[in-house]
């Protein structure tokens, strides 16, 4: 029988690449992605990306963001 600390002790030894399978492996397992939502928000990020490049939509600084937010909270 394996031991809990003997396995992790192996899996933190593996090549970058095998662990990073690995977590992927037990994040999934853990909760089971929805193919149909993952390929919506896929093509979502994508579109918004693509409005950002082509400079139809700005960005905002994250700092100025939450600070809008702290000082609605203040208030």
């Amino acid at each position: 029988m394996i031991k809990t600390e003997d396995l992790f002790d192996e899996a933190i030894s593996l090549p970058l690449e095998i662990r990073t399978k690995l977590v992927e492996k037990l994040l999934s397992s853990l909760n089971p992605s929805q193919k149909e939502i993952d390929k919506l928000w896929a093509k979502e990020a994508e579109r918004r990306v693509e409005e950002i490049k082509s400079g139809k939509v700005k960005t905002i600084p994250g700092d100025r963001v939450f600070k809008k937010i702290r000082d609605r909270c203040s208030s």
